[in-house]
């Protein structure tokens, strides 16, 4: 992938204000639905949509200015990484979909002393001396669940369709497993998803560990979430229908709807519309629609009476 500043055509000085403006002017050029008769437009979109993941996030927009990640997000150095606290570390090359990779190492022993008293087998005799064979196959379950395998994280972003919809996609996981990840319909962001068995693998017969990953919601060309559930939309009306009213269309997750415009209205403000946000399982967020007044360049007829009202209102004043 090329350069994110080269992509958005923006410097490295540029503001986090510029980048947004950029982003969202591309998104509009390239989306696929004003582009049907190019099939190029698809790859650009995805192409700016790469580049505003790294500039429109302050920490990864950091690490690719001194060189840490490369312009799709992978760390440069492939080795262990830097420390993730106690018992934990971080890989490389994230898996596909992934921007961590992260193991939590749990405190059971994988090896230890294999006879005598001191030991598993010896520990095992002594019980079962004791209290019975029940209460040694008893003692051999809570060891093999205290040699239980790590769990393994990820964090994983999805669209705001995929939230809305649900879906389901391909990963590849840290061992070399490909596997397909189940997204429920209406999951929340940071909400986890548990992939069971898919974790490191046990010591001396002891269950696997699962695999859980959080899912974060991706920056979407449009909308923006506020509130949790409800997203924000910014809609361009013609100065015509400003000023005398009418009908304009507003795109939403589930497709464009019709919204009246009241006469007067003023750019700036936003209209609420009901139900049309995002279909989280706590419930359905509305869609907050801010109205962008369209002033036309170059209309001679306009100017003139615009010239000719101003007058008018000086007159009275004076």
């Amino acid at each position: 992938m090329r350069d994110p500043y080269q992509v958005l055509g923006v410097a490295r000085s540029a503001s986090e204000a510029d980048v947004k403006k950029a982003f969202r002017r591309l998104a509009k050029q390239h989306h696929p639905d004003r582009n049907k008769s190019d099939p190029k437009a698809k790859d650009k979109f995805a192409e700016v949509n790469a580049a505003y993941e790294i500039l429109g996030d302050k920490e990864k927009r950091a690490k690719f200015d001194r060189g840490e990640i490369d312009a799709e997000g992978k760390d440069r150095f492939h080795g262990f990484g830097d420390m993730r606290g106690a018992g934990g570390f971080r890989r490389g090359a994230a898996p596909e979909g992934f921007e961590h990779f992260s193991f939590d190492f749990g405190t059971g022993a994988a090896g230890g002393a294999r006879s005598g008293a001191g030991g598993p087998s010896g520990m095992e005799d002594m019980i079962s001396e004791l209290f019975g064979r029940g209460a040694r196959a008893q003692q051999g379950r809570a060891q093999r669940q205290s040699m239980r395998g790590s769990d393994v994280t990820f964090d994983m972003d999805v669209t705001l369709e995929e939230v809305a919809k649900g879906g389901k996609r391909r990963v590849l996981l840290g061992n070399g497993r490909e596997v397909e990840v189940t997204i429920p319909s209406g999951i929340e962001q940071g909400k986890q998803i548990r992939l069971r068995g898919l974790g490191e693998p046990g010591a001396q017969g002891g269950e696997p560990g699962d695999a859980l990953v959080t899912v974060h919601y991706k920056r979407h060309p449009d909308f923006e979430v506020a509130n949790g559930k409800d997203l924000r939309v910014t809609v361009d009306v013609p100065l015509a229908d400003g000023v005398l009213g009418g009908t304009i269309r507003v795109p939403t997750l589930g497709g464009a709807v019709e919204m009246r415009i009241p006469p007067g209205a003023q750019g700036g403000k936003t209209s609420r519309l009901k139900g049309k946000g995002l279909p989280l399982k706590s419930g359905t967020g509305d869609l907050l629609v801010r109205l962008n007044i369209q002033i036309p360049q170059d209309d001679k007829e306009l100017e003139a009476l615009m010239r000719k009202r101003r007058e008018a209102r000086v007159g009275q004043t004076t």
